[in-house]
């Protein structure tokens, strides 16, 4: 196989899956927006409006009761307004309303938006007019009062702040009814984004309680994505029978999702980021999905409902649970439960990119800089293929030494294929030459180069981290295009050390534009990508040209 020709339909794969993958994201159902007459309208005769932007009717997010319809929302729950509670933590700052003690905004303190605001930070749950992202949590009962995320708690203050010194900050909310007081507690860690929820039921009253918890997480489709680079948006459930499944919003929207299971966990996750549920390892749990497409915008919820627990009178009984809210860090991740580092979505090369991510952290250790850390494990890569690829390019500078004389047989022999393709094999076994020695170590190491791809596009450490002079962040695009024109430089440099292809003008001018085009098409990339690219390149383009030199000069291993 001509190694021209290989080389161009690997670049137009790479490409083509890129685009297939975003194809989805871009052409599947969007949320449509109704008129702002009808949005006004709503939020005007709507008395179940939370907030802006969420209008919606007390119970159509609810989950369901065990074997049972789900019990008419109290009268008091559909007029309720809450307030807003602050808590301000090393890490984060939430905003928490006291209707349902539902969490309506966390901002992360230590991932700005941008490098130009340091002091605005990315808020990863919002609630927004058109945009939401909440984590919602009550409890549920057919015959005993149970408050739900609509339910109006009390707290005796507006704003809480870990002090100076403090490792935890606790955040209690209070409800009670006919009897049953239900104490919802959330507790923050200093310096980590896992947090406890605790929800205390006070039994006061003169029957047994028999009722279950809930925890989910809702969210909109996201308002924008990208183009080029596609990154899974959407929910995801884990236990140990079926390890990891995406359930996406247009599967919700299909069909419901229910799952009977044992621990595990659910999350939401977005590129970078995640929120996540997990529950005790021995509870069991009902694992559902909401899709509710009435409302603007629409919302998806992924869910998990506990078994029910009876509190005899005069008793208390606690449901306990784990909420995580932050960046994907491999390792604080796998510290938390099993399979939640997965959410840190390599596909199916993970077995592949995981490794290589591993070596990168090592290397930034080591350096203390990721653009160097890239650089040094792509030099590692390299240097692993190294004996594999000098076969490559041996094949490739036979035959572009041989190309002259190629070019006489065709002259030579003409239409007749035959003929051609006899003197050919016989040019090949005199020189020494294995058509397929140039293909298959290509082949073989394109795997490795696409599990580095995801696991550099994967890595949270690279958002605003910076390499070296225009370079401040390794997770955008580069501002000069300076990296993208040096790689197409380095393709023109590659391209010359290839053979030339043999009478094929439409695949010589494609092998000519492909530079141009890959350097416009990799404008949009992060520039960390890009490096990796062109450091790759540069050291393709060092070993080809010293095998070159040595067939040309005629010493031969």
């Amino acid at each position: 196989m001509n190694n021209s020709r290989l080389f161009l339909y690997a670049a137009l794969a790479f490409i083509g899956l890129l685009l297939w993958e975003q194809w989805q994201a871009d052409y599947g159902p969007k949320p449509v927006q109704p008129p702002v007459e009808q949005q006004q309208s709503t939020s005007q005769n709507n008395p179940a409006k939370t907030t802006a932007g969420q209008a919606q009717t007390s119970g159509t997010d609810l989950p369901e009761i065990s074997a049972q319809p789900n019990p008419a929302t109290p009268a008091d729950e559909q007029t309720a307004e809450g307030k807003i509670i602050t808590v301000i933590t090393d890490e984060i700052e939430a905003k928490i309303d006291t209707l349902g003690g539902v969490i309506k905004s966390v901002k992360l303190k230590k991932f700005p938006v941008d490098l130009e605001h340091p002091d605005v930070y990315l808020e990863l749950i919002h609630n927004e007019p058109n945009s939401v992202y909440l984590v919602q949590s009550g409890l549920r009962s057919s015959a005993s009062p149970a408050p739900t995320h609509y339910s109006l708690y009390q707290t005796s203050q507006d704003v809480y702040q870990m002090e100076a010194g403090v490792d935890t900050l606790k955040v209690p909310f209070v409800w009670q009814q006919d009897g049953i007081q239900v104490i919802k507690t959330y507790e923050f860690t200093r310096g980590d984004y896992l947090l406890k929820m605790h929800q205390q039921v006070v039994n006061n009253s003169a029957s047994d309680w028999v009722g279950s918890q809930y925890r989910q997480l809702q969210r909109s489709r996201p308002l924008e994505t990208s183009k080029l680079l596609y990154t899974y948006t959407g929910a995801v459930v884990y236990n140990d029978e079926i390890k990891y499944e995406k359930v996406s919003f247009d599967d919700m929207e299909e069909q419901s999702f229910k799952l009977e299971s044992t621990g595990g966990w659910i999350a939401m996750l977005q590129h970078y980021f995640l929120s996540a549920w997990i529950a005790k390892p021995d509870e069991k749990n009902l694992m559902y999905s909401i899709a509710n497409t009435q409302r603007f915008p629409k919302t998806y919820t992924i869910g998990m409902r506990s078994d029910s627990i009876t509190v005899a009178p005069g008793a208390q009984g606690t449901f306990d649970s784990e909420l995580f809210v932050g960046p994907k860090i491999v390792e604080r991740l796998e510290e938390i439960s099993p399979g939640l580092e997965l959410t840190v979505d390599y596909g199916v090369l993970t077995f592949i990119s995981k490794p290589l991510y591993w070596i990168l952290d090592f290397f930034y250790n080591l350096t203390g800089n990721w653009g160097v850390a890239i650089i040094l494990l792509t030099l590692l890569v390299k240097a692993v293929f190294y004996k594999l690829s000098e076969k490559s390019y041996v094949s490739m500078a036979r035959m572009r030494k041989v190309g002259p004389r190629l070019k006489t047989l065709k002259e030579r022999y003409g239409d007749d294929r035959a003929a051609m393709n006899k003197a050919m094999m016989d040019l090949y076994k005199t020189e020494k030459i294995n058509p397929l020695g140039g293909c298959l170590p290509m082949l073989v190491q394109m795997p490795v180069f696409i599990g580095l791809y995801w696991a550099l596009l994967e890595t949270v450490s690279l958002r605003q981290a910076p390499f070296i002079l225009w370079i401040q962040d390794l997770s955008v695009p580069d501002p000069y295009f300076i990296l993208p024109i040096l790689m197409g430089i380095s393709m023109i440099i590659t391209q010359k050390l290839q053979p030339t292809p043999m009478a094929d003008p439409i695949q010589a001018k494609m092998m000519m534009a492909l530079p141009v085009v890959f350097s416009v098409f990799f404008a949009f990339f992060p520039s960390g990508l890009v490096l990796y690219w062109v450091t790759n390149n540069v050291l393709t383009i060092a070993q080809q040209w010293v095998i070159t030199k040595r067939i040309d000069a005629g010493e031969d291993k």
